[in-house]
């Protein structure tokens, strides 16, 4: 077999969404488990939609999310003359024909269609029109050009799609429409472009949703007709919401900006992402080659699975707590009070356990600036234990030599009486500003004899006012 090439094909006409990173990611990770090549390609063929600013946004997301491409990224665009070749060919073998049927007169026959119990495909009005008819009113009607599938179903062919998950499928030429290639305004649509590329930029194996199975077989249909063998194509089932409906970016689905926008660490959603529908990919946090090696084709589902964001941010907030303190501390920063990157590392360390997100650490600004208590419910328990307690743990912090946070935190008990919460969530609330975080140890060696005095007086202070 031919090397593996792959692709990814997005149309630059808005935003890298759910729906795109998965057709991105199989793309990748079959190409890369078997040795091959992955290319990026832009359809930006349409003109009035496609943007440039969209074209960056793409690969920008890409790269974020790992998804390198092989070689230069490729452009529909580039290969015009090449649609306009192959659209003449198709015409001069009598296999595409002008259509001049209005909108509603297709509407009027579609309905008239379904009304009989048959399925709404084209009725064919235009497909007998001798070629001296079409020419005459091609000089004044507006038309588009029609793939001839139903003059070819007389010999009685069908199309077969090779699939690796599906088999051989075959689609009757009768059960086909004769669907629009060129629209009136002379624009391409998906088909022959898509088609025509991929035998141009040598692909060997297409992979992308269920719902273009049929749109397969009408490109199947045009690279024979066209003397180009068919990539290898795999039909995964689609990705749908947590309430069935399809992702896209029409229906809500997030795009990748709103998600690095949010904090979400890239590998979280390639790590969700993966294994949808596919059960031979392990549970344990690997990298993209590690998937790459596991990934086996053969065992996606070709049911439809369904997203879900709180697995996303499972693996957000497992591989928060794998990271390194001096990587986490600039993803913490900008939720915490300033500080040097030392003073920033260590609270990384110590609060990282704690956290599901980057932007909850501001709930821990208090262990870095002592006068920072933005949690109502931890002024609430300081004000409860009163000024007795913090002026009492206070003098006998102050009388200690060491920072022994259970010898301590013992006296606090012996002299004030307080046992179980009322002696701890005070102590916490003081100290870190939350009622709940890290080993509190850790926080009285990580504050210091000065950082602890600063907050019991500062909390003085708030419950005295």
């Amino acid at each position: 077999m031919s090397k593996v090439v792959t692709r990814f094909a997005p149309s630059p006409t808005g935003l890298l969404h759910l729906g795109n990173v998965r057709t991105a990611l199989l793309s990748w990770l079959y190409a890369h488990k078997h040795g091959g090549r992955f290319l990026l390609r832009f359809e930006d063929t349409d003109a009035e939609r496609s943007e440039a600013e969209y074209i960056a946004a793409i690969r920008q997301d890409l790269l974020w999310l790992g998804l390198g491409w092989d070689g230069e990224v490729l452009f529909q665009s580039a290969h015009a003359d090449r649609h306009r070749e192959a659209m003449r060919k198709l015409d001069a073998k009598g296999l595409a024909y002008r259509c001049f049927c209005s909108e509603n007169q297709l509407n009027l026959d579609r309905k008239l269609a379904v009304s009989r119990g048959l399925p709404p495909r084209y009725a064919g009005r235009c497909r007998q029109l001798s070629r001296d008819e079409f020419e005459a009113r091609a000089a004044s009607e507006p038309f588009v050009w029609r793939l001839a599938i139903h003059d070819a179903a007389a010999s009685g062919a069908d199309v077969v799609v090779h699939d690796l998950l599906r088999g051989d499928v075959q689609f009757l030429l009768h059960d086909l429409d004769d669907p629009v290639v060129v629209r009136s305004d002379g624009s391409f649509t998906f088909l022959l472009p898509n088609a025509v590329d991929d035998a141009l930029d040598g692909i060997t194996h297409a992979l992308r949703g269920d719902d273009h199975l049929t749109n397969t077989a009408y490109q199947v249909w045009l690279l024979k007709h066209l003397g180009f063998a068919p990539p290898v194509y795999l039909h995964h089932g689609l990705l749908l919401g947590s309430d069935g409906a399809k992702l896209s970016k029409r229906t809500g689905s997030h795009s990748v900006a709103q998600l690095r926008a949010a904090g979400l660490f890239p590998e979280a959603l390639v790590q969700a992402m993966a294994r949808l529908g596919h059960p031979n990919i392990p549970e344990e946090l690997s990298g993209l080659d590690e998937l790459a090696e596991a990934f086996d084709a053969s065992r996606l589902s070709t049911s439809p699975v369904r997203w879900q964001d709180d697995a996303m941010w499972r693996w957000h907030t497992k591989i928060l707590h794998a990271t390194p303190p001096a990587t986490l501390a600039p993803l913490l920063a900008p939720h915490l009070p300033p500080a040097d990157a030392e003073r920033l590392e260590a609270v990384a360390g110590l609060i990282a356990g704690n956290l599901e997100r980057a932007e909850q650490a501001m709930e821990f600004g208090r262990l870095i600036d002592a006068t920072v208590l933005d949690s109502v419910e931890s002024y609430e328990v300081g004000r409860e234990a009163g000024w007795d307690f913090f002026d009492g743990a206070l003098k006998l912090w102050q009388q200690r030599s060491d920072a022994d946070w259970k010898a301590w935190s013992a006296a606090v008990s012996t002299a004030t009486g307080c046992k179980g919460k009322a002696l701890f969530l005070p102590l916490r609330a003081a100290l870190t500003g939350v009622l709940h975080g890290p080993d509190m140890g850790s926080v009285v060696a990580f504050l210091g004899r000065e950082g602890v005095a600063e907050r019991l007086e500062d909390m003085l202070a708030r419950v005295a006012a």
